[in-house]
């Protein structure tokens, strides 16, 4: 099911980075998210529900500005 607010997401295991992109065209990088945070998120529902409920407030946040 297609989110609502979440166009993209990944994850980079090895820096534990997990990378959201919103429809609204913004990408955010949260810094230090364990991988089973990741995948708890894959099997999750509502991504943008779960993105608002284990990670936003959990892990430091930085805004990717496109150059």
């Amino acid at each position: 099911m297609p989110s609502s607010v979440i166009s993209s997401y990944t994850y980079d295991e090895e820096k534990r980075i997990l990378t959201v992109t919103f429809l609204s065209g913004k990408v955010y990088a949260y810094k230090k998210v364990p991988k089973q945070i990741y995948v708890n998120m894959r099997g999750y529902t509502s991504k943008g529900r779960y993105l608002n409920s284990f990670i936003k407030g959990f892990y430091e946040c930085e805004e990717i500005i496109a150059d």
